[in-house]
């Protein structure tokens, strides 16, 4: 059971017998009432977003999810296909339930799939990933002395702001849930 003082962006939630996830919350307190929490939810299966107040002593529980580990092969006209490595079963996941995680998806990499109800829903990625600049401007002497980035491409297609020494064919560690750029990794 969670209460509202365990929301946290992505934590999936029971609300009236339907399965949420929480985008985004606030804790805030009128006069001498109690606290309460404003929060707004994405329904996981249909996208849908709806605005709830919760007081601080409401509980929640958490929906039955599943998560299995399964093999990114392909995407295929807005659908991004897993296969369990072990019975070979293959599932498609709609590009708007991926939603940006779409965006640090790397062909034959093993991603846990969170699966409601039998149906796949979504992919719970790390808290970052290491990926390829293919594509950057070169740097221009002297830019080094101040705070100042310049856009890269990623293997994934993903576009970041990087530092001016990062060039192409370098590894750089990326933030999923923000989409920054964190260090250059080797």
């Amino acid at each position: 059971m969670y209460t509202s003082s365990d929301f946290r962006k992505g934590l999936p939630i029971m609300v009236e017998g339907e399965p949420y996830y929480v985008v985004t919350f606030q804790h805030f307190k009128m006069g001498r009432g109690k606290a309460n929490v404003r929060t707004k939810l994405k329904h996981i299966k249909t996208g849908s977003v709806i605005e709830k107040v919760f007081s601080s002593n409401e509980s929640f529980k958490p929906p039955d999810i599943e998560k299995k580990k399964m093999q990114y092969l392909y995407e295929n006209t807005g659908e991004y296909s897993f296969m369990d490595a072990v019975t070979y079963d293959q599932v498609a996941i709609p590009v708007d339930n991926l939603g940006d995680a779409k965006w640090y998806l790397m062909e034959n990499e093993e991603y846990p799939v969170l699966f409601l109800d039998n149906e796949a829903i979504s992919v719970d990625l790390p808290a970052s990933v290491i990926l390829e600049v293919v594509e950057t401007e070169p740097s221009v002497r002297g830019d080094t002395v101040s705070n100042i980035t310049k856009p890269a491409k990623l293997q994934t297609g993903l576009e970041v702001k990087v530092p001016p020494f990062v060039k192409e064919g370098d590894k750089v560690k990326v933030d999923t849930r923000s989409g920054e750029y964190l260090e250059r990794s080797n």
